[in-house]
């Protein structure tokens, strides 16, 4: 049988990061969700919907070959949730780190002068996401349209009483980035990355 494993990726981003409640599932207050439960929730809605529908092998598959980290098993393996990207409120119990100097925020081009003059708010999000390196902002940058970095000074923002984090696969959260801290990438800076 044939799976689709990035279709199925993204409905686990969409009910175990934003909408739960589509498949009739529940979050603990650290974004958890019991396995069983999961797959059995989501083959009623994947049966609704003709889905390729979600087992046990699936999620492992997916985990296992997910080159962003996106999701974990429990220690025991009986629950999974997403490690960050949250739109619902959840505490994935992580704690205050001093970032690098420069962390990289990866956006569409038409978004670029707006945030320069406002910052950067979470919105609907648990946090503003950021990037260890410009080469990964670009990739996320590229999802939204044509690519522009963002040069966040991280350090900067620490020493001036931001709280920084780092999820398990590597993204860098924070609350919001005030314009003051946020300059626009150089093509000659690209290079560097």
């Amino acid at each position: 049988m044939s799976v689709n494993l990035t279709s199925m990726s993204k409905f686990l981003a969409k009910v175990l990061r934003h909408d739960p409640d589509m498949i009739g599932i529940k979050l603990d207050e650290n974004g958890w969700t019991d396995v069983d439960e999961l797959i059995r929730c989501a083959g009623i809605y994947q049966n609704k919907q003709s889905y390729d529908k979600l087992t046990h092998e699936i999620l492992e598959e997916i985990i296992e070959k997910d080159d962003k980290g996106r999701y974990e098993f429990s220690v025991d393996g009986w629950e999974i949730r997403a490690v960050q990207g949250h739109s619902v409120k959840v505490d994935l119990q992580l704690n205050a780190i001093e970032p690098p100097e420069i962390l990289y925020h990866g956006t569409a081009t038409r978004f670029a002068a707006s945030i320069m003059n406002t910052g950067l708010d979470k919105r609907s999000r648990h946090a503003v996401h950021l990037s260890s390196t410009a080469d990964q902002a670009r990739k996320v940058g590229s999802r939204h349209g044509n690519p522009v970095v963002l040069l966040i000074s991280a350090k900067d923002m620490h020493n001036d009483g931001f709280e920084f984090f780092q999820s398990k696969n590597g993204v860098w959260l924070v609350d919001n980035i005030p314009a003051r801290y946020i300059d626009r990438q150089t093509k000659q800076d690209d290079t560097e990355a």
